[in-house]
């Protein structure tokens, strides 16, 4: 299969743009039709209009509308990251969009909110509920995806929280919806963030919208807690891609002289697990919390056990580029005798990758669904 051209033609210039993790022979492009779409609707939207982009994947609205200096509202550090590189790799300057993060105060109201429908609808429904004090009835309001990634949800959240919809052809299988505020609509109370307790413990987890199995305990985090091991000399363990931070928690409850660090690309898992431990150990157990594209910002060898739990799709594309990076750096942070400890589905077999990074791998448990492997340094 041929690489796809990476170059965006539109009403508003021509863009180069790449997706982030990025790969050399990447076959996916950084925008879809549903973005094409949008920039055809606002191709005539005059200067000095307020544009909020919300959810923009890797930053192709964002760099198309630059002209606008629009905001653009993300859970992403990747989405960040994509939209300052492609800023940057066409010759455009990095504030001409002002990056917003998911739990940061927006202000004033715009003109214009384009929202890309997100994967979890809880998010939708809270950056839905937190845009309302930034709208009114003149602000136009629209929501893009592909078809397939528009469930019936999607215009019931929209009545319930905004107002009338009103929906476009489809047009290379995306579509656009276009809503206005009712302002008689009474405000709705943010259901975000959840918490519940911790099985089998006194431990209460926070989780904000956009955090994996914000809910409940999911299964396969449950059998990775069972297994996560014992080290008595440790100093510094790593939770990677740490989602509400409950690998990290326990791992801490059972190394309890370890410096615990927490990483995730999500600004909603961070403050998640954040709010999480410290609400476990208080200042008793110092930790950090960082934002980031996964190891990139620790030092090399600096940590004696990484834990992951990797994310095996991005948005609605599924595959294993992410996991594969995260092993890579991971080898990197590591001390020598180091150990990452990976949990995932069992059809993923993440064991090809990591003996072939590491040069050995280990399976230390596994049941019909889940299997965790451990790669020594």
């Amino acid at each position: 299969m041929p690489n796809q051209d990476h170059t965006l033609t539109a009403t508003q210039g021509t863009f180069i743009l790449h997706r982030l993790p990025h790969r050399p022979r990447e076959l996916l492009r950084a925008w879809d039709a549903a973005d094409e779409y949008v920039l055809d609707t606002l191709a005539d939207t005059p200067p000095n209009t307020r544009v909020l982009i919300v959810n923009d994947t890797f930053g192709a609205l964002a760099v198309a509308l630059h002209q606008l200096q629009p905001h653009a509202l993300s859970d992403s550090y990747l989405s960040q990251q994509a939209t300052r590189i492609n800023l940057r790799n066409n010759n455009l300057p990095e504030h001409a969009v002002k990056l917003t993060a998911s739990l940061d105060i927006l202000d004033g109201v715009f003109n214009y909110v384009v929202i890309k429908v997100p994967k979890t609808l809880a998010l939708l429904e809270d950056q839905l509920i937190r845009l309302r004090p930034h709208i009114n009835a003149d602000t136009q309001i629209i929501i893009a995806g592909m078809v397939k990634a528009l469930p019936a949800n999607v215009w019931k959240l929209l009545e319930r929280l905004i107002g009338t919809t009103s929906t476009s052809l489809a047009k290379k299988k995306a579509r656009l919806i276009f809503a206005t505020l009712d302002e008689n609509l009474p405000i709705v109370e943010n259901p975000y963030p959840v918490e519940y307790q911790l099985e089998n413990t006194d431990y209460w987890l926070s989780n904000h919208a956009n955090v994996f199995s914000r809910d409940r305990l999911d299964i396969g985090t449950r059998f990775f807690l069972e297994h996560l091991p014992i080290k008595p000399n440790v100093t510094d363990i790593i939770d990677l891609a740490c989602g509400n931070g409950v690998v990290g928690l326990i791992a801490a409850e059972r190394n309890p002289t370890a410096t615990l660090h927490f990483i995730d690309e999500s600004f909603m898992a961070v403050a998640s697990a954040r709010t999480n431990f410290q609400r476990a150990f208080g200042e008793q157990r110092t930790a950090s919390f960082q934002i980031g594209d996964g190891l990139s910002d620790f030092a090399a060898q600096s940590a004696d056990v990484i834990l992951c739990n990797p994310p095996f799709h991005q948005q609605n594309t599924i595959g294993d580029q992410i996991a594969v990076q995260l092993f890579k750096q991971a080898k990197n942070v590591l001390k020598k005798g180091g150990e990452l400890w990976v949990i995932g589905n069992r059809h993923l077999n993440y064991y090809q990758d990591l003996n072939r990074l590491f040069g050995n791998c280990t399976v230390v448990a596994s049941n019909t669904k889940f299997v965790i492997w451990r790669a020594k340094a």
